[in-house]
């Protein structure tokens, strides 16, 4: 396998609705999806009852949002996806080198570190690099 940077899981499905914890109410109410309370997200995941628990190694977190959020950029779609990479720092590189737009933003936080770029049709997507890999970062 190549040394190039690259995704090792799906770090999150995130999409916009017009009304987030009454959508996600219903997706577990007929999918089983584990919103807890009234909620807007699940972790899906070994040891991941809470993103405050998960080390982020293999967890997918999915999650609705606002309809007007601006998180999601300005792409034509209401969705988002988190991919996990190892080295997100070496993934950035990557994708400038390869002429892909790529935000300037680095977030650095307790849930690990998070990058954005776009995607050819204009989708935004998020890199995150779980705590685990961020800890030699910080």
């Amino acid at each position: 396998m190549s040394d190039r940077p690259r995704v090792d899981g799906i770090g999150g499905v995130f999409f916009k609705a017009r009304d987030p914890g009454a959508l996600a109410a219903w997706y577990r109410e007929h999918l089983g999806v584990p919103v807890a309370g009234t909620g807007t997200h699940a972790v899906f995941g070994e040891d991941a009852t809470t993103p405050d628990g998960a080390d982020g190694s293999a967890v997918t977190i999915w999650s609705t949002f606002p309809a007007d959020t601006s998180y999601f950029g300005g792409g034509p779609t209401g969705w988002m996806i988190n991919y996990r990479v190892p080295d997100l720092d070496a993934m950035l590189g990557q994708l400038r080198a390869a002429g892909v737009s790529v935000s300037d933003e680095v977030q650095d936080g307790e849930y690990g570190r998070f990058g954005w770029a776009t995607d050819p049709e204009g989708n935004r997507f998020e890199l995150w690099q779980p705590p685990r890999a961020a800890g030699a970062r910080r």
